[in-house]
């Protein structure tokens, strides 16, 4: 699979949290990352950030 990393604008654990929460309930998504710390997700979906209302770009692939 490919991997993405996408910066995310979070500026809360409750942000990260969403991201989180949008990305464990994708069907045949099993690993991501999210740092709350770093402003990144590890992630083979876009959409699936994007679902949660946060601003995000591919960072690099």
């Amino acid at each position: 699979m490919t991997q993405y990393k996408y910066d995310v604008t979070m500026s809360c654990g409750g942000c990260s949290g969403a991201v989180t929460k949008a990305l464990t309930k994708l069907e045949g998504v099993d690993k991501f990352d999210v740092s709350l710390e770093a402003q990144k997700v590890t992630s083979e979906i876009l959409a699936a950030i994007q679902k949660t209302g946060k601003t995000a770009k591919v960072a690099e692939q």
